[in-house]
């Protein structure tokens, strides 16, 4: 099945976009996290083609996507209406999939509270629902220590330190998370191609800027923050957690208590996968996700 690409302008930003599969089929809208970029569900969406529309758009900040340069840009507001302006224009009746890895779970957890109508599914891929996540950073010390690199990441150094020896840190960080048996050099020079234009770095950091999750130093007392102690954060269509458990960034007590917010819950382990879930089993993902969707 051969890729097409496509732009969506929302009004507020241009969106490029990858699509694959029948565009009459069911749509799967497959979302991106940090620091990676459409090509996060590539292989996925090649094993689900036959089946369904995969669309993988780069979200606001990324690759060929619009970067904004203002930190306020970045704030979960403007990511799911991004998400629901694209949705709108590739299926405006009819309901659809939902699926995210890392930021893109979160943006994808975000979009279902907002606009639960419109997806007849959610498939969650080593992502974490906001309050899950904030309760794990704040009771679970090892959590809090996992994540000190948000901490780094938020900082006026970010940008200098990342980028130095052809973005040797940034690289590290992904082979930090968990094996990286997908970097090959030609997957290495692209990402470093996408992370290289003037802003592109910095569009990417404001992600975690414009974040409201709270990462303490470890041994701080915290408490949850009121916009996560408050609101409804249920989710009412069918959910699939895809898990790899050897995940370095993520650890299990993330999603600890989220049957409470998502009654129609169905988790998937992989015990022999990490963070990059998609790029190590993208064939067992692609069969779980169809699985879970032919109910």
């Amino acid at each position: 099945m051969e890729l097409a690409f496509g732009e969506h302008d929302t009004g507020e930003v241009r969106l490029h976009y990858a699509e694959m599969g029948p565009k009459d089929a069911p749509l799967i809208l497959c979302l991106h996290g940090f620091p990676e970029y459409w090509t996060a569900w590539k292989t996925v969406m090649g094993e689900l083609a036959g089946d369904f529309r995969l669309v993988a758009p780069d979200q606001r900040g990324f690759n060929l996507s619009s970067r904004p340069p203002e930190v306020e840009a970045y704030r979960g507001r403007h990511l799911v209406a991004d998400i629901a302006s694209l949705a709108d224009h590739l299926s405006a009746e009819r309901p659809f999939v939902l699926a995210g890895h890392d930021w893109g779970a979160s943006v994808a957890y975000a979009f279902a509270f907002r606009h639960a109508t419109r997806l007849s599914h959610l498939v969650i891929a080593n992502g974490v629902h906001p309050v899950c996540f904030q309760r794990a950073i704040i009771e679970d010390p090892e959590q809090r220590q996992a994540s000190q690199y948000m901490r780094l990441l938020r900082s006026e150094r970010a940008e200098q330190l990342l980028a130095e020896d052809n973005y040797r840190r940034l690289m590290g960080m992904i082979e930090g998370f968990s094996t990286t048996s997908f970097m090959d050099e030609e997957t290495r020079v692209a990402y470093i191609e996408t992370w290289s234009p003037p802003g592109a770095l910095s569009a990417m950091l404001n992600w975690y800027r414009a974040s409201p999750i709270l990462v303490p130093e470890p041994g701080a007392s915290a408490a949850m923050p009121p916009e996560l102690s408050k609101g409804d954060f249920s989710l009412a269509m069918p959910h699939l957690l895809l898990w790899g458990e050897a995940d370095q960034a993520l650890r299990p007590s993330t999603f600890a208590g989220l049957e409470e917010f998502a009654p129609d819950l169905t988790v998937r382990r992989f015990a022999d996968a990490g963070h990059w879930i998609l790029h190590e089993k993208p064939t067992a993902v692609a069969e779980a996700i169809r699985t879970f969707l032919r109910g």
